[in-house]
């Protein structure tokens, strides 16, 4: 299969295949006679694969550990299980970050209730604010 073949079933950018196979994630495809990548079909398969753990965000680093999992072995779902584990805890993490963000954004926003002659924009003003404080802690 060529490049835009795999591309096109995989639903990603024929370079999408490229930097998979610069990051390892992809082995090299053989090449015709004419030097064009020739994909096997499984190809298809660990592109999606790649895609499927992507948008549970997993890293590319991580995908590649997961892509080894899938080889085989006996601890294959344990050790998948501590990466899904440590990523629920990191996302969590990061959805605290983000829902502290907001609710400073919110406090902000509330400021700017006050007749406009008697305020200048508090959202500018504490964004200008070159203290070491963060918005959202």
């Amino acid at each position: 299969m060529r490049t835009s073949e795999v591309a096109a079933q995989a639903r990603v950018n024929p370079q999408t295949l490229r930097y998979y196979e610069r990051r390892g994630l992809l082995p090299d495809p053989a090449r015709s006679s004419s030097g064009y990548r020739s994909y096997g079909s499984e190809a298809v398969r660990l592109v999606r694969f790649i895609k499927r753990a992507q948008d549970l965000g997993f890293a590319l680093d991580e995908v590649k550990s997961l892509l080894e999992l899938a080889e085989g072995g006996p601890d294959r779902c344990e050790a998948t299980r501590r990466l899904a584990t440590s990523k629920m805890a990191d996302l969590q993490g990061r959805i605290a970050d983000l829902e502290a963000i907001r609710a400073g954004l919110a406090r902000l926003v509330e400021t700017c209730d006050q007749p406009r002659e008697r305020r200048d924009c508090p959202i500018l003003a504490d964004i200008s604010d070159d203290s070491d404080k963060e918005v959202h802690r």
